[in-house]
């Protein structure tokens, strides 16, 4: 019997999403998934699953409690929406949530909890909220709880989003919020299940991100993020120098970035919380 963590990872794009990312550049969302949870937990064992697709068959029961722990990805699918790969991935985590099995995720994670267990979500009347999330500031409840240890009280992050929680459904915390998102992070426990979800993106990096913009620069110009496609493209390039030389304090200061994005540990402290809080706890228990 291994003795490492066993986790699922669902990729929640339909295909058409990966494709889209994918002519971009884009790490496929359950791989950048992959790669995070090994960098985190070396030998690890991750399996991806894509339930959006027809005809996928999706474990349930026995087939969830292989697994010590199920990450879920982001995805541009509309949690809403009356779409069979949407309503296959809320079934899937209501399954998760009965098979008691720990899930954390990103963006898209955070509003199927929150569905799943019978909450709301709704278009953010904002608009898009895109690249950076700034002033994310924990709550009172997120300021206490073991997702954020020691992370800072207030802090940016990688996102892009246009949907947003607007109604927690019993047994849900709101542990984070910004001005654009009041929800950016919950802990949700249902059916005896617990998810813990972020609406923001600890997975991505300033490549991911300038990649995600290239697919997107279109989309993004016409919404104004942008004067034109070639603006776009500009900042698409400074992203990319500023990965590949992080001592570029010039682009820093011109993209608005620092430690929270840019540094992988400080980034991700909620995944690694997340593994030592709940998910090897509940490996060490089963075996």
């Amino acid at each position: 019997m291994s003795l490492e963590p066993r986790f699922l990872v669902i990729d929640g794009y339909a295909k058409s999403g990966r494709d889209e990312l994918a002519a971009g550049g884009a790490t496929p969302a359950g791989v950048l998934y992959q790669q995070m949870l090994e960098r985190i937990h070396p030998g690890c064992v991750v399996d991806v699953i894509y339930p959006a697709d027809p005809g996928v068959s999706l474990p349930a029961g026995s087939g969830l409690t292989q697994y010590d722990g199920i990450a879920w990805t982001g995805s541009s699918l509309t949690v809403y929406k009356d779409e069979p790969g949407v309503l296959a991935q809320i079934e899937l985590a209501r399954a998760a949530f009965a098979a008691r099995v720990p899930s954390f995720g990103s963006c898209w994670a955070a509003q199927i909890a929150v569905v799943a267990a019978g909450g709301l979500c709704a278009k953010n009347p904002r608009g898009r909220e895109m690249g950076l999330a700034r002033k994310i500031e924990l709550t009172a409840e997120g300021r206490g709880h073991p997702l954020y240890r020691d992370k800072a009280g207030v802090f940016d992050a990688f996102i892009s989003h246009e949907d947003e929680i607007t109604h927690l459904p019993p047994g849900a915390l709101n542990l984070a919020g910004n001005r654009f998102s009041t929800v950016q992070a919950v802990a949700v426990t249902h059916q005896g299940g617990t998810f813990w979800a972020v609406q923001y993106h600890p997975e991505y990096d300033l490549h991911e991100m300038a990649r995600l913009t290239y697919c997107r620069r279109e989309r993004l110009t016409g919404m104004g993020f942008f004067a034109d496609v070639e603006a776009a493209v500009s900042h698409v390039n400074k992203l990319e120098l500023l990965h590949q030389d992080p001592q570029r304090g010039d682009l820093a200061w011109q993209l608005g970035v620092d430690a929270d994005v840019m540094n992988e540990d400080v980034r991700q402290i909620e995944v690694r919380n997340w593994i030592h809080e709940l998910v090897l706890p509940t490996m060490q228990r089963r075996r």
